[in-house]
């Protein structure tokens, strides 16, 4: 698959996807989205894959929107020169960055942001569904919504206050401020600040971890599960689907390989596959799927 605006490189179990668009600070476009997407598509169907890193090419992560277009660059309708009336509810409206965030959310592998500069907008909004979070000392963070005369996008309204809490979320959204990294470690955004140097040796190391010591199937469980409970209103709803996935898991050969190669001291080789072995009602907690 030819990408135009990333790059994206499987090694050693790792995909890594990086937004490539060096010139202009690797600001978003639809056509960077739509190749993300395909990129998250392709690590998916990819048993080979247990683990995706997300990053910018130097020296910005990603800087927002590309505002190039002017007046028109966050009118859609303008965009497609589209006359007379339109219902906003037509799922060909939707917000594409909220688009992304759920395809990123969806994912059946664990996602690490490696941000390694200016993670603006919807720099700032992808990075929410990602699993880990790490930053070089010299990123820095912004949801400017308001101060471009929009609201959040990417299901930032959803994501944020999950993330870092209400008022930290309401303090970054309602000022639209610029913070360093340290301030995002303080607030939970971040779950690392590192020397630039060192950030993508640690998302690699964190992602190695990953693919070699756990069970693609039990992480594709694990990642989706812990995400939906976050609007869960009681805990038995956590407990219910773990009592599912546990009684599924506990009868498989991951489970079986991962405590005999516990007790025989040595690496596991796990068995299942994502693309085949995930529980036949999986998932069986979200009805509601992608519907708009």
């Amino acid at each position: 698959m030819t990408f135009e605006t990333i790059r994206y490189e499987v090694e050693d179990a790792i995909a890594t996807i990086t937004m490539h668009r060096p010139h202009r600070l690797n600001a978003f476009t639809y056509e960077m989205g739509d190749e993300i997407m395909a990129a998250f598509d392709a690590a998916d169907a990819d048993d080979a894959v247990k683990a995706i890193i997300v990053t910018g090419s130097p020296p910005a992560f990603c800087a927002g929107a590309d505002l190039s277009t002017g007046v028109e660059t966050f009118d859609m309708v303008a965009q497609t020169q589209h006359n007379g009336t339109f219902d906003p509810k037509d799922p060909k409206w939707r917000d594409r960055g909220g688009v992304l965030n759920l395809r990123i959310w969806n994912a059946l592998k664990p996602v690490i942001a490696a941000i390694n500069g200016a993670s603006v907008g919807i720099g700032a909004t992808m990075i929410l569904p990602m699993d880990i979070r790490l930053a070089s000392v010299d990123a820095k963070f912004a949801y400017p919504f308001a101060r471009r005369g929009i609201i959040w996008d990417g299901c930032a309204s959803w994501f944020l206050p999950r993330v870092v809490g209400i008022s930290t979320a309401m303090d970054w959204g309602l000022t639209g401020r610029t913070f360093p990294a340290a301030e995002a470690f303080e607030a939970g955004l971040v779950a690392r600040v590192l020397p630039a140097e060192d950030l993508m040796a640690e998302a690699r190391d964190r992602a190695r971890q990953i693919a070699e010591r756990c069970s693609p199937v039990s992480l594709a469980m694990m990642r989706r599960m812990a995400w939906r409970m976050q609007g869960a209103a009681h805990p038995m709803e956590a407990h219910r689907l773990e009592s599912i996935g546990i009684l599924e898991a506990g009868m498989g050969d991951d489970a079986k390989e991962g405590v005999m190669s516990f007790l025989e001291k040595r690496p596991p080789e796990f068995p299942g596959k994502v693309s085949s072995d995930l529980p036949s009602g999986h998932p069986w907690w979200d009805e509601a799927g992608d519907n708009y």
